[in-house]
């Protein structure tokens, strides 16, 4: 893909070519029922509390180091 950019940029001239191909097969096109599954996954192992613990402790980090 890379190449017939340039090479379409070398014919035209230099104007940028952007080429993004985009092709998506959707089996599943239950997008709130998927983002329910992935919530209750994130809750159960325990990821929520990371998230939070982390959260807490970067902000207590930021606020000791901040200038002024």
């Amino acid at each position: 893909m890379n190449y017939f950019s340039d090479l379409i940029s070398q014919t035209i001239g230099d104007l940028p070519i952007n080429l993004t191909v985009v092709a998506v097969n959707i089996t599943d096109p239950n997008v709130v029922g998927q983002m329910q599954k992935v919530w209750h996954n994130f809750v159960q192992t325990g990821q929520i509390w990371a998230l939070l613990i982390g959260v807490v402790i970067g902000y207590m980090f930021r606020n000791l180091t901040k200038y002024g």
